[in-house]
């Protein structure tokens, strides 16, 4: 049986998409929810197939852009306290048993994160944790990489946190940077290898919590293809150099079958 997910989202919608295809071929989770912020395509994209949106208003301070803290307010007048029951309550009227973050650029109420602790997801750009943090998403991140000159970017993967981008990495895959790239450039084929790596990683997490993660059971893991080593912060160098252990490359010169079974592989070959 699937195990019921909830994605939060801000904008198109495509890794949601990815997501969704990605149940027609066997997927461990189902999308059962969508939590957006803001009126986006991603909400629609969900309507089509008949799964529950919920539009909520998040308090001020807390985009992605902000200089907004991570304290939670235990004060259940304020707006934060507000916004953080509301979820909760949302989330567990559809037995969301993990969250999967698709270009939300919002901060996840601290009390969402420990209620769903090690059972979110993000996906990031960049090789983290290079061109993390407040104010990184979207263009701003492949701006940021092409002006750094470094030679790979790639998908990031990683458990969210009360703070941006620094929640432990479950999964890299590095991407080319080729001479001449434009944000748009490099931004196409970073996204690609999302639309590939963030279904493997949502059915590593749900298989993992099927079997009693995070309290029991096993972690969802990821291994480079070849060198048995475990994805982590050490995986990528910090200025997108490769360490010659990587598939650095792989986005520029496979087919599309291929880099998607060189993923589920790295993800200990479900769905093969």
């Amino acid at each position: 049986m699937s195990l019921p997910f909830a994605v939060f989202a801000s904008g198109s919608g495509t890794n949601m998409q990815a997501l969704l295809d990605h149940e027609q071929e066997g997927a461990a989770y189902r999308i059962e929810l969508l939590i957006t912020d803001r009126e986006c395509a991603a909400e629609e994209r969900a309507r089509v197939l008949g799964r529950a949106v919920h539009r909520m208003e998040f308090p001020r301070g807390g985009a992605a852009g902000s200089d907004s803290g991570v304290g939670a307010s235990r004060d259940p007048a304020t707006p934060h306290y507000t916004c953080a029951s509301q979820l909760l309550r949302v989330l567990q009227r559809h037995r969301a048993g993990g969250i999967l973050l698709a270009g939300f650029l919002r901060l996840v109420p601290a009390e969402v994160c420990a209620a769903y602790r090690d059972r979110i997801l993000n996906i990031h750009p960049a090789l983290l944790p290079a061109f993390g943090g407040k104010g990184m998403y979207g263009h701003h991140v492949h701006e940021a990489v092409l002006r750094s000159g470094a030679s790979l970017s790639g998908p990031t993967i990683h458990f969210v946190d009360e703070r941006y981008d620094e929640g432990r990495i479950l999964a890299q895959w590095p991407v080319p940077v080729l001479p001449g790239d434009t944000p748009d450039a490099l931004a196409a084929r970073v996204l690609r290898v999302e639309h590939a790596l963030y279904p493997a990683a949502a059915d590593a997490l749900a298989r993992a919590v099927k079997d009693g993660w995070p309290n029991d059971g096993p972690a969802p893991a990821f291994c480079w293809p070849g060198d048995g080593q475990a994805a982590g912060p050490e995986s990528a160098a910090a200025d997108g150099s490769s360490d010659g252990d990587q598939p650095a490359g792989d986005a520029g010169s496979c087919a599309p079958a291929d880099l998607e079974t060189r993923i589920r592989r790295a993800f200990g070959g479900a769905g093969e």
